[in-house]
């Protein structure tokens, strides 16, 4: 079983930027989906963003032009890049990963841990 590993979160001013990263245990052979989501208190879990095996990303209404997905396949992390924060964007933030991995011919579908934003002056 693949564990997710995730990082950069924390407090921030609003119009302040995070980055935040998501880095699979294992070396990933077939990429399906990379995707971000988050979920603030009392809400259901929301997609914020999602990037293809070829590339291609797509993005929540709310984000769009404020946050950037991107991927680096030699590290097998996926990013978040977080830009011009607002209070609305405080939430726990999940990524998720549909890939098969090196040595097996399963596809895991993984989520990590959640890493909390808080974005407050």
């Amino acid at each position: 079983q693949v564990q997710l590993v995730e990082s950069g979160g924390g407090l921030v001013q609003p119009g302040g930027s995070l980055r935040l990263s998501c880095a699979a245990s294992r070396s990933i052979f077939s990429i399906i989906s990379m995707d971000w989501y988050r979920q603030a208190p009392g809400k259901q879990r929301d997609l914020v963003a999602y990037i293809t095996s070829g590339g291609s990303t797509n993005y929540a209404d709310s984000v769009k032009g404020r946050f950037t997905i991107s991927r680096d396949n030699a590290k097998n992390t996926v990013y978040l890049q977080m830009n011009s924060l607002k209070p609305e964007d405080t939430a726990v933030y999940y990524c998720r990963i549909r890939a098969y991995y090196r040595g097996s011919p399963q596809l895991e579908d993984a989520w990590g841990q959640g890493t909390l934003v808080t974005v407050s002056s």
